[in-house]
């Protein structure tokens, strides 16, 4: 086999294993309800440390 079809097969097995890990991923944002999310995201605002006066956030 020549160098450059094991270069394609590598790069086609990277690409597969990269899919694999983003369709995980989104499934696993999918599975949160929309209260979920809200309830998340304001436990880490209330966690942030506070922005100093005259800052844009």
């Amino acid at each position: 086999m020549r160098w450059w079809k094991m270069l394609g097969l590598a790069a086609f097995i990277g690409v597969a294993a990269t899919g694999v890990v983003i369709a995980r991923d989104e499934r696993r944002r999918r599975a949160y309800t929309p209260e979920e999310i809200r309830v998340r995201l304001h436990t880490r605002l209330a966690e942030a440390p506070p922005q100093p006066p005259g800052r844009p956030a």
